[in-house]
């Protein structure tokens, strides 16, 4: 596979500084496409330090690589796939990548299976990680110049993520933003908590449904930052911890807490425009007693 960027800029840099600066490709895949001699401008070897101008045709060949982690047979939910990106629709109770504890049973080696079956050779990389009983949509590049520009657009806030929770009690205000810095808990290792001196983090959320016999509101949630547990420690900070998140002092006990990342918006690294899913919310999210509120959104 190649890749074809056409240039649109006014001031024109050089080829290399081009694709580190306005691409994206980071020093080391950089050096990899110089030593590969497969480059080419306007169909011609170019030399790096000559300047390149708009409507200038690149081309930059996908380098293969050994697929890892090692794979495992999982069924896999495609939401979006191009030669590009694959987005999944990750189940509750999976971990994102492995671990120790996970051996090779997370979402992570499911994917390396995809890509093996379907002769992707590359390395499996996921843009962002989901908690393992948080479902919904996740995103995954499919080459290293991918990954790097997608990377990118996720540290610059372009990515946008939409969250679906229910949580205890019935919320007094129908939407509001939580800025609460986050650190780690040093009394608990696997749990964070506010803390001035911790990350900054901020939550945006609207109302979108109480449910009077239950005491629960659904909420959508978007978020500035990307903190470990950040919407379960903003929930629980507000006293609307998510149902069934006993980690963060929920009352009632479910298979799961009811976290669902709901939709995804992606701007194309390689095309103009953006690719926007929506991950049916599964039917553990809520208690049997609400089953089929959700398709009323």
């Amino acid at each position: 596979m190649k890749i074809q960027l056409n240039v649109r800029m006014e001031n024109a840099p050089t080829l290399q500084d081009y694709l580190k600066d306005i691409v994206g490709v980071p020093k080391g895949l950089l050096h990899e496409l110089r030593m590969s001699k497969k480059v080419l401008v306007n169909g011609a070897i170019p030399n790096w330090t000559h300047t390149v101008q708009t409507g200038d045709m690149i081309i930059l060949p996908v380098i293969s690589e050994a697929v890892s982690p090692d794979p495992s047979i999982m069924d896999i939910s495609v939401l979006y796939e191009d030669e590009h990106m694959l987005i999944v629709d990750k189940a509750a109770d999976i971990e994102t990548h492995p671990s120790s504890e996970t051996g090779h049973k997370s979402l992570s080696n499911g994917v390396a299976h995809y890509f093996l079956e379907n002769g992707i050779k590359a390395k499996v990389r996921h843009i962002h990680r989901l908690d393992k009983d948080t479902s919904g949509a996740i995103l995954f590049a499919k080459h290293s110049l991918c990954g790097s520009i997608l990377d990118r657009e996720l540290a610059e806030r372009k990515i946008k993520r939409t969250y679906l929770a229910l949580v205890e009690g019935l919320m007094s205000n129908s939407s509001g933003t939580i800025d609460k810095a986050i650190g780690k808990d040093r009394h608990h290792a696997s749990r964070r908590r506010i803390s001035p001196s911790g990350q900054k983090a901020v939550t945006h959320y609207k109302v979108l449904k109480k449910f009077e016999k239950e005491k629960l509101s659904l909420v959508q949630l978007t978020l500035d930052t990307g903190r470990t547990h950040q919407i379960r420690v903003h929930m629980s900070s507000l006293g609307h911890p998510l149902y069934g998140d006993i980690l963060y002092g929920a009352k009632n006990k479910h298979s799961r807490h009811s976290l669902h990342a709901w939709k995804l918006t992606v701007p194309h690294p390689f095309e103009n425009g953006s690719v926007t899913v929506e991950a049916p919310i599964p039917t553990d999210f809520a208690p049997s007693s609400l089953a089929g509120e959700w398709q009323k959104l």
